[in-house]
């Protein structure tokens, strides 16, 4: 059985034969044979998973990379911040018309 790891950037072929660009989240599990990727949080078959070809070139950096992980985790700390700082308020509709067009209908 191949097995991907976590963070390699897979090519992910669907039932209509597209193929989509993809990482996968967790490894491939042993007992079920199945990977779990981020493309809609499915587990897929290994057969429906290829190695993205840049990775194999040399051309892309997995996400295993520490470099590409790091900015990963910046990024990610970055938006953590902005969401804690992102102020919530409860919205009340309000009529749209005022004065002598509000009385009119």
């Amino acid at each position: 059985m191949k097995r991907f790891n976590e963070h390699d950037t897979v090519v992910y072929t669907n039932e209509k034969g597209q193929m989509i660009d993809t990482f996968v989240i967790y490894d491939t599990d042993p007992d079920s044979g199945l990977t779990h990727i981020n493309h809609m949080n499915l587990k897929v078959p290994e057969s429906m998973l290829q190695l993205h070809p840049l990775t194999i070139k040399g051309h892309h950096m997995p996400m295993r990379d520490s470099f590409s992980f790091e900015i990963f985790k910046k990024l990610k700390e970055k938006f953590l911040v902005q969401d804690k700082l992102t102020v919530r308020r409860k919205l009340k509709p309000e009529s749209g018309f005022a004065g002598p067009l509000a009385k009119a209908s």
